[in-house]
């Protein structure tokens, strides 16, 4: 269920890399009529200058073109796309045809098979997904992920697989990039004890998915607070977070 070393390599290059909402945030009121969606090259650019990364269509977007530098089939999936309720990836191809998940927005460990074949097992796996067992059932246009956790819940997720336009995909995260939550968020990989544990940061709470189940961290007031919290995670620009975080703080103080 592992993909080829080649595929594995250009992941591994965004294993660092979290799913956030604050750059959207950054970008929304920094390119005043510009387009919101980041190419390539300025995701780049505000990685260097602040250690940041984007949301689930700016991941989807670098890693689109790290595979095609490398000349590696690959092409975007989603659902919902140009509603809030979006989520999208991509699908890598190896030399065979056989076809990989690549979720950088839902912080998966690894790309995983998602077809039929001499490779393929029905049985649940552990080293995909932070804090949970996952199995695969792949269907004709979509893949089943079934995520067994610690404490025993078991939840489930569909992916479309089908490969959606460049020109659609792209006008869906220009929607995306223009639509601001009031809700910050950030999702990140992090190693704890001998496993890659998930962290999160959601609406001013934050707690760590561990196979040992969920380590909840003491609740904070102060946006400085954060702004520390949230640096020693990721090593985002501090500078860069107070002035986010203190656009979501006036959010929520405005009722949004």
């Amino acid at each position: 269920m592992q993909p080829p070393i080649y595929i594995r390599s250009i992941w591994d290059k965004f294993s660092t890399f979290p799913m956030e909402t604050l750059t959207k945030m950054w970008v929304y009121h920094a390119q005043v009529n510009k387009p919101k969606q980041r190419p390539v090259s300025q995701m780049k650019e505000d990685r260097e200058r602040f250690g940041v990364t984007g949301n689930c269509y700016d991941l989807a977007i670098w890693l689109l073109d790290a595979f095609e530098k490398e000349g590696i089939t690959a092409y975007p999936i989603g659902h919902d796309l140009g509603t809030d309720d979006a989520h999208v990836g991509v699908m890598a191809v190896d030399e065979d045809g056989n076809r990989y998940l690549c979720d950088l927005g839902d912080q998966w460990l690894s790309p995983i098979l998602i077809n039929e074949g001499k490779n393929y097992t029905s049985d649940k796996l552990s080293g995909f997904f932070p804090a949970a067992d996952i199995q695969v059932f792949p269907n004709k246009d979509q893949v089943e992920i079934l995520y067994h956790r610690p404490n025993g819940k078991v939840s489930r997720q569909h992916y479309e697989t089908k490969p959606v336009e460049m020109d659609f995909f792209l006008k869906a995260a220009e929607i995306c990039q223009n639509s601001i939550h009031p809700k910050p968020l950030l999702e990140c990989r992090l190693p704890y004890k001998k496993e890659i544990a998930h962290w999160e940061f959601y609406n001013w709470n934050s707690f760590l998915s561990t196979t040992e189940g969920i380590i909840e961290d003491p609740a904070l007031l102060a946006l400085e607070d954060w702004v520390e919290r949230i640096y020693g995670k990721t090593g985002f620009d501090r500078e860069f977070l107070f002035d986010v975080l203190g656009r979501y703080e006036r959010l929520e103080k405005e009722g949004y």
